[in-house]
Parts: structure tokens; sequence; C-alpha cells
């Protein structure tokens, strides 16, 4: 909303009355409750996706995975913490006499320090998924419970009655390996 609002007051050269600059500011007020509305809902289902994703993976033993999972909420939680603290501030700033970061003089500080955060969270999430040696080792493979004997594996295998030898063997009892490669 800000930007819209630099933007007209760049371009447009008409001069504005009090009372239509009051609108206008109302209406940009209006729009940056409406873009904070928007982030918070994002940030819900992130959080969400995530809480569901960590759940599925304790409940499958997936011990390494849920570590890297829990590292990237505590990434987007340490990022809408100082969201929120630079919100406050801004607030208290804009309400206080003398402002302490005057828009005329460090106006581009206002926007860096959200660059900021964007850029921060971005590292973190390079360096949580960074390639590494082991990753082969996890990526598509299931992870083996460490609890002890709570799997079972069933390796019979249940033909059909209806099922065919390729040679036309219809007993079907005889499995030799060496009857494999016929010459």
């Amino acid at each position: 909303a800000r930007d819209v609002m630099t933007v007209l007051a760049i371009t447009e050269n008409e001069v504005l009355s009090t009372e239509e600059e009051t609108e206008l500011l109302d209406v940009v007020a209006i729009l940056t409750f409406v873009t904070a509305f928007i982030d918070v809902v994002f940030y819900w289902w992130i959080f969400d996706a995530l809480s569901g994703t960590m759940n599925y993976l304790e409940g499958m033993n997936q011990s390494r995975k849920l570590k890297r999972y829990l590292r990237l909420r505590l990434i987007l939680l340490l990022s809408v913490l100082f969201a929120l603290v630079w919100s406050v501030f801004g607030i208290v700033d804009s309400y206080n006499d003398t402002r302490i970061i005057n828009e005329e003089v460090n106006g581009w500080v206002l926007n860096a320090v959200w660059e900021f955060n964007y850029f921060v969270v971005l590292m973190c999430l390079s360096c949580l998924w960074a390639p590494e040696a082991g990753a082969k080792e996890y990526a598509y493979v299931m992870e083996l419970s460490a609890i002890g004997n709570d799997l079972e594996f069933d390796t019979n295998i249940v033909d059909s009655p209806d099922s065919d030898d390729e040679d036309g063997d219809a007993e079907g009892g005889d499995l030799d390996v060496d009857k494999g490669i016929k010459a």
C-alpha cells in the first residue's frame, strides 16, 4: 500500500485538498490492513501444513526429517517474531513526537528492514536444505523404527489359482534358479 501511495505521489501532479488527502490516506490504511491480513493467513496456512507434516513424520518415526522440519518451523517463528517486534516499533515510532526514523532522511530503512528479514529467512533456508553427503541415505527411504520388533514383514508369495507359468507348466511347484537360463 505504501508503494502505491508513493507511485501516486510521484506521478500525480494535481494538488489535493486536505479532505481528499485524508480520504486517500484512509484507503491506504485499509489496504495496509488487508495486506497484513493476507500475510497472517499465509503464515497460518504454512504453520498448519508444517504441523501436519511433522505429525506424520513423528508418527512414522522419521527423526532426521522431523529435525529438519522443526528447524524450518523455528526459522519461520523467528521471522514472525522479528516482524512483530518491528511492527510494534513502527507503531510506537509513529506516535512519538520526535520520530526515531525520519522518513525524509532515513525512509529507506523502513523498506530495507523487511527485505533484510526476507533475506535472512532465505539464507537460513538455503543452509538448512543445503546438499549433504549423506542426503541420499534418507531422501526417499523410510527410516526404520528404532523401537524394536514392531514391524512384521510377510515374504510369502501368494499365487492366484488362475495364474499360468510362461513355460506352460501348470504345476508351479518346481522353482529352481538354475532352470531360469535355458541353453
